[in-house]
């Protein structure tokens, strides 16, 4: 049995995250690729790679969203300094299309992990709305003002009188 008060030998000393030399980490040097286009070049072959796309397809087949294997592919590839974080970012949604696209051309099914489907076009209501709300407003149409809320006065409560609280100066 554990005995619970014994301390945790295995535990890493605080700070030592920051004894190493400063540049001896991939993410500490220049990136490999400093472009969108040159990471791209990068990461599409290995998409499409055969012995890749048999993996790839099995944990789309789990039911692991694009968005997690795409943001798990590029954050490796920061932490390998192939890219920096800000390419990593802006890469993220080509990954996910690729992979979304040989998903469908395998006839695969897969969960995108956005709430709209990847290429949908129509846009959202709230942008429904405030388009019409713009117009309006340019074309001089006075919006319906929403109607001014009534005021209701918050009852205080009388404090407790917990351990914590302060004294009552009235004595009580």
């Amino acid at each position: 049995m554990v005995d619970v008060l014994e301390p945790m030998i295995d535990a890493p000393i605080a700070g030592q995250s920051l004894t190493a030399e400063l540049g001896n980490r991939p993410w500490q040097q220049p990136p490999q690729y400093t472009t969108v286009e040159e990471a791209l070049q990068y990461y599409v072959p290995r998409l499409t790679n055969p012995e890749m796309l048999d993996d790839l397809f099995n944990v789309m087949e789990t039911g692991i969203p694009l968005t997690t294997l795409a943001n798990a592919i590029q954050s490796s590839g920061v932490m390998e300094g192939k890219h920096s974080l800000d390419v990593g970012i802006l890469i993220l949604p080509v990954l996910m299309e690729t992979m979304a696209y040989l998903a469908e051309e395998s006839d695969i099914e897969y969960v995108a992990g956005t709430n709209k489907k990847i290429g949908s076009d129509k846009p959202s209501k709230a942008a429904i709305a405030r388009a019409i709300a713009m117009v309006k407003k340019e074309q001089g149409e006075s919006l319906e003002e929403p109607e001014e809320e009534m005021q209701t006065e918050i009852e205080l409560e009388e404090p407790s009188g917990g351990l914590m609280s302060r004294r009552n100066t009235d004595g009580i």
